[in-house]
């Protein structure tokens, strides 16, 4: 096939973007710019590096990310393959030991005969087949020549959450337990999370210390634009909301009692396996920008975490998307050049898995464009077109990104009162409407 497609960023949706193309005998141009130029997130120049948390989302079959994960096995994902290849204990959700999962993605991009790795910053639109993958820290060179073509960019602020050893977490006070005493993913009763009890005198010193904490200070342009995105929301930032914001959020007690005391603590925080020897445990949802020494500081009035050792501390970045709905068509195509694709966090769906969705389909659809096929449009009432209908045709005045959730779908025909049977039958629904839409135009996914 005589073309070549350049796809610009080795992130999930890069990577992604690029096997699609490669298993359907095209050469591709992978250009990522680290590690040559850095990132305010990356720590390493690895493809596909898991920058934020650890965890893909649940694996249950009716839960949003959980339709999605099996929309993108069906059309042949090399990403979340690869994930589950590498998904440690975390119960019913997907959690991957992100250095094993990272060195697999570029091992298999930079051994593949028709890809061509490139460690050099893209600083203009190229020409051609192009698939613009750079996520949400995108250079500035790259955003001001994304700028000049599709207008504003619109910006939010992420924050990264802490990452702890495991063997300096206090497991004389941290007890392993999963919500509602569901077994862990080995099947034992313990559970896969460690969790940190806080009763209310506690907890309240706790927010006391945060709110009174330092944060870095953003400077220049960027204060102005400054704004927290509600699904990574730092936890400073939530505890202004009132004194019980966090024990309603990520520090919520439900489902989960104190083996010791036999009773649900007032706040518990807990804490997910972070790599798979078991060595590393994140903070679930702690993402924060508070100082980096006052920060170690006030997690440490933690319980069994008066001792933790930080192998890295919160942070806040940039991140960067375009205005979706004046830009992309449903293809993912950009509305004024047909082999101009766009995919990942640029393009406003937030989340792992999301990025990687947008890869793949911004790789079929290059693919069956320079076979002269119509590229293929996901149904709205599957997951994947649910996402793509969201950035497509939101509201371009108010327009933020948008993680998979089951308010995406369209109503079912008739009610259905239980949420659990209502679930269920977006489930089905999903299932058989990318069935139907995938059987329609003859899609055979790529072999792995």
């Amino acid at each position: 096939m005589g073309k070549t497609v350049t796809v610009v960023g080795g992130g999930l949706a890069g990577t992604e973007a690029a096997w699609q193309l490669a298993q359907r005998g095209y050469s591709v141009r992978l250009y990522e710019m680290r590690p040559v130029r850095k990132t305010p997130a990356h720590v390493t120049d690895r493809l596909a590096e898991l920058v934020c948390s650890n965890s893909m989302g649940s694996t249950l079959p009716d839960r949003a990310l959980g339709i999605l994960k099996n929309e993108m096995l069906r059309m042949g994902s090399f990403v979340i393959r690869t994930a589950f290849k590498h998904a440690l204990p975390a119960g019913q959700a997907l959690a991957v030991g992100r250095d094993e999962f990272a060195d697999e993605i570029t091992g298999s991009i930079a051994a593949h005969p028709r890809i061509e790795l490139l460690r050099q910053e893209i600083t203009a639109i190229p020409e051609g087949p192009t698939i613009l993958a750079t996520g949400p820290l995108t250079s500035d060179a790259l955003t001001r020549a994304v700028q000049s073509l599709t207008g504003p960019y619109l910006y939010f602020y992420d924050a990264m959450a802490p990452i702890v050893t495991s063997e300096s977490i206090d497991t004389s006070i941290a007890f392993r337990r999963n919500r509602w005493d569901k077994a862990g993913s080995e099947g034992t009763d313990d559970g896969d999370y460690l969790n940190c009890p806080l009763d209310q005198t506690q907890y309240e010193s706790f927010v006391d210390a945060l709110l009174a904490a330092p944060r870095l200070e953003l400077s220049g342009a960027d204060k102005e634009l400054e704004r927290y995105f509600e699904g990574c929301m730092p936890i400073e930032a939530l505890a202004q909301r009132g004194k019980d914001a966090l024990a309603f959020g990520p520090m919520r007690p439900v489902g989960l009692h104190d083996p010791k005391t036999g009773r649900r603590p007032f706040a518990v925080v807990q804490l997910r396996q972070d790599n798979v020897a078991g060595t590393l445990y994140n903070l679930v949802g702690f993402q924060t920008n508070v100082k980096w020494g006052a920060q170690a500081d006030i997690l440490r009035m933690i319980p069994g975490l008066q001792d933790a050792e930080f192998v890295r501390l919160g942070q806040m970045h940039r991140n960067t998307f375009i205005n979706s709905p004046t830009l992309l068509r449903p293809t993912l195509q950009f509305k004024e050049r047909d082999d101009l694709f766009f995919a990942g966090q640029i393009t406003g769906t937030e989340g792992y898995v999301g990025s990687a969705l947008g890869g793949l389909l911004a790789g079929i659809n290059m693919a069956r464009l320079l076979t002269d096929e119509p590229p293929m449009q996901l149904p709205r009432a599957a997951m994947s077109g649910a996402l793509f209908h969201y950035i497509t045709h939101a509201s371009p005045d108010d327009f933020q990104p948008m993680k998979s959730n089951m308010g995406l779908l369209p109503p079912l025909p008739e009610r259905v009162r239980n949420k659990r049977q209502r679930y269920a039958a977006y489930a089905d629904r999903a299932k058989n409407e990318l069935e139907n839409c995938l059987c329609q135009i003859g899609f055979s996914p790529v072999s792995c």
